[in-house]
C-alpha cells in the first residue's frame, strides 16, 4: 500500500529562497531512492514550503527516513528553519475516478 507524506518547512524570515535552493540537491538524491513515486516542494501562501511525497510502501519510507539523502537534506537546510519540520504520514483513501481521486 502506498504512503503519502506532507512535510511543512517554515523558513526563517527572508530565507525562503535560500531554503528552496538548499533543498534541491537532497531532493535530487531522494528521487533516486527505491519506492519514491513523488517528492516535490511547493510554495505555500502562508510563507512555508510544503513537501508532498508518495512512497510505494512503508518500508520504502522507513528506509528513506534513515538514508543518506535525508541526511544531506538536513545538513543543507540547517540554520534556515524557524521551527522543526512538521511531518504528517497518511494512507490514501481513493474516491471518485482512479486518476483524480488517488494521489
Amino acid at each position: 500500500m502506498t504512503v503519502v507524506v506532507t512535510a511543512i518547512f517554515n523558513p526563517l524570515p527572508g530565507r525562503k529562497g535560500e531554503l528552496i535552493e538548499a533543498m534541491r540537491p537532497g531532493i535530487a538524491a531522494v528521487h533516486e531512492e527505491p519506492g519514491c513515486e513523488l517528492y516535490s516542494i511547493h510554495d505555500a501562501e502562508d510563507g512555508t514550503v510544503t513537501m508532498l511525497e508518495k512512497w510505494t510502501s512503508q518500508a520504502d519510507l522507513d528506509a528513506h527516513a534513515h538514508g543518506a539523502a535525508v541526511a544531506l537534506l538536513n545538513k543543507d537546510i540547517k540554520g534556515l528553519l524557524a521551527e522543526p519540520v512538521r511531518v504528517t504520514t497518511m494512507s490514501p483513501i481513493p474516491a471518485g475516478t482512479p486518476s483524480q481521486g488517488n494521489l
